[in-house]
């Protein structure tokens, strides 16, 4: 079944569609609905907007951003997001709200992951179906949509490009493809540092199980990739540099004891967040929080199929091959994303730097996805080839496409509404002079997600933030947070002063039955002017 027009058109606007549908009801106010309920969505609304306002403006300076100052590299305590940014950047020049772009980044990720998909299946088959069934499961599928506030998670097209790029590069050698490859593989560098080591380790697993087919002509092929890792390594040198000064100068690396907590099991494969699924037989493996991987059943089905095919007497030699590197592919993510409980995530940890700088180990079941998703897709081409003549060929073809997508949905999901930012915020981007925010309550390192709507409202300004919320908590917010917690004790306050605070945001809501007084302390003290009041929030100048 192939569109006759169109078939590019027509899979990018059934992407556009299902991303709508996967998410909804987001699309019909994603203005103001938001997933902020979650720290990691504000976390992320806030890097969208700063790397869209720093970059034109002191691009040196990138990784300087506002929050827990007065640490240095702060962008690198998390994923960069520079390319969803990029793509969001216009909207963000207009005056359009962070969390406005980050719904329409959310939902441009899903469609282009899934467009991508398509191409790739699309280019192997040149079957329409099969291609939107493999870019459809791998972008909408019970891990994805578990990561909604997780922009960089739904942001993986390049996987399947990059893995194309290889694919081409193994069977021509072309310098062109060699271009490819290192594009692909700076745009996931740009966008996670988890992508681009997904990436490093599928392209190796797909070198080594295609050894027959490059070996032939190795020198060209080796120099290719050479070419590729070369150009690869110069685009992305300007991020690695401040995220290794991270590492060096404030120890931000992931130890195995570490990796061992966010490490997936052998019950999130059967876990399935699907509605259908989760109503039926998965809530028993389904416990939230949960890294769930199960890729639902019709996947399983013309996954064997494909493998069966592959298997066969008459078999493509080139679909066998790349049926052999989907399944190892496919198998080293499952690996890879048990972590620490098997013996292979530290062999690579240890041989392999990169992996040092990841805490998440259960993320590389993104590679289980991905290659499940394309061996179904090679799957469904192959039985539709057999059965090119039967009339129910093509309604069963687009009855299991739908079917795919069916077992995936979670729709409706339940957003929060959000109101905009306070507008006494505002106020400190029209401050002359230097200054420093603290807010408070200021949170200990155990409570430093409750942080993240002062990480997003500090959009409003850009000024310093003393508090701050990422992947990683620097030393000196420990200390500070040790005293500051107190507020408005007078060892919290002297401790601002010595910091070199010079306003300080009150929230009387979030002291509870203690707000009354606070603010009553506060108002006797000489050293605190009241600068402005919004839904509650109070705005203070720390008089030196």
């Amino acid at each position: 079944m192939t569109p006759a027009r169109s078939p590019w058109a027509a899979a990018a606007a059934l992407s556009i569609l299902l991303s709508i549908l996967h998410t909804w009801p987001l699309a019909t106010a994603p203005g103001t609905l938001s997933r902020n309920d979650n720290g990691d969505a504000q976390l992320n609304e806030w890097i969208l907007a700063w790397v869209a306002h720093q970059l034109p403006r002191a691009p040196a300076q990138l990784f300087e951003a506002n929050i827990f100052y007065p640490a240095h590299d702060v962008l690198a305590f998390s994923e960069p997001l520079i390319v969803p940014a990029l793509i969001g950047a216009p909207l963000a020049w207009l005056g359009v709200s962070p969390v406005l772009v980050f719904n329409l980044m959310m939902m441009a990720g899903y469609a282009l992951t899934a467009f991508a998909g398509f191409a790739v299946l699309y280019r192997w088959t040149g079957n329409w179906t099969a291609g939107m069934l493999a870019g459809s499961t791998f972008a909408f599928n019970t891990h994805t949509l578990t990561r909604l506030p997780h922009v960089q998670g739904l942001h993986i097209y390049g996987l399947p490009l990059a893995l194309a790029a290889a694919d081409a590069l193994l069977v021509h050698a072309r310098i062109r493809d060699a271009l490819w490859l290192a594009l692909w593989m700076t745009v996931l560098a740009y966008t996670s540092g988890y992508l681009v080591v997904f990436a490093a380790v599928m392209i190796g697993v797909a070198v080594v199980v295609r050894a027959a087919d490059w070996y032939p002509n190795a020198a060209r092929v080796v120099g290719a990739f050479v070419t590729a890792a070369a150009i690869s390594v110069l685009a992305i040198l300007p991020l690695w540099i401040p995220y290794r000064r991270v590492a060096r100068e404030q120890h931000m690396v992931r130890s195995l004891e570490i990796v061992n907590e966010y490490s997936a099991t052998l019950k999130g494969y059967l876990a399935s967040a699907g509605t259908l699924h989760i109503s039926t037989w998965s809530a028993r493996f389904f416990k939230d929080p949960v890294d769930s991987f199960f890729p639902g059943f019709v996947v399983i089905a013309l996954t064997l199929a494909a493998i069966r095919v592959a298997l066969g007497p008459q078999s493509d030699r080139l679909m066998r091959r790349r049926v052999m590197m989907l399944v190892a592919i496919a198998a080293s993510g499952f690996v890879l994303s048990l972590g620490t409980h098997t013996p292979v995530y530290g062999w690579v940890y240890a041989v392999f730097p990169p992996m040092q700088g990841l805490r998440a180990a259960a993320r590389f079941g993104n590679l289980f996805l991905l290659g499940l998703s394309l061996l179904a897709g090679l799957g469904l081409a192959a039985w539709q080839a057999r059965q090119a003549r039967a009339r129910w060929a093509g309604p069963l073809t687009a009855a299991l496409l739908v079917a795919a997508n069916l077992e995936a949905v979670r729709a409706p999901f339940e957003y929060r509404r959000f109101e905009g930012i306070p507008a006494v915020y505002d106020l400190l981007a029209d401050v002359p002079g230097r200054v420093v925010l603290a807010e408070v309550p200021f949170y200990p390192h155990q409570a430093v997600f409750e942080n993240a709507e002062y990480v997003l409202n500090s959009t409003r300004h850009w000024r310093p933030l003393m508090n701050g919320y990422s992947g990683y908590i620097p030393d000196s917010y420990n200390k500070y947070a040790a005293s500051f917690w107190y507020f408005p004790e007078e060892r919290a306050i002297k401790a601002m002063h010595e910091a070199g605070v010079t306003h300080v945001m009150v929230h009387p809501l979030r002291f509870g039955h203690e707000a009354d007084d606070v603010i009553r302390q506060i108002s006797a003290r000489t050293d605190f002017e009241l600068v402005a009041i919004s839904r509650g929030i109070r705005l203070y100048r720390l008089q030196p």
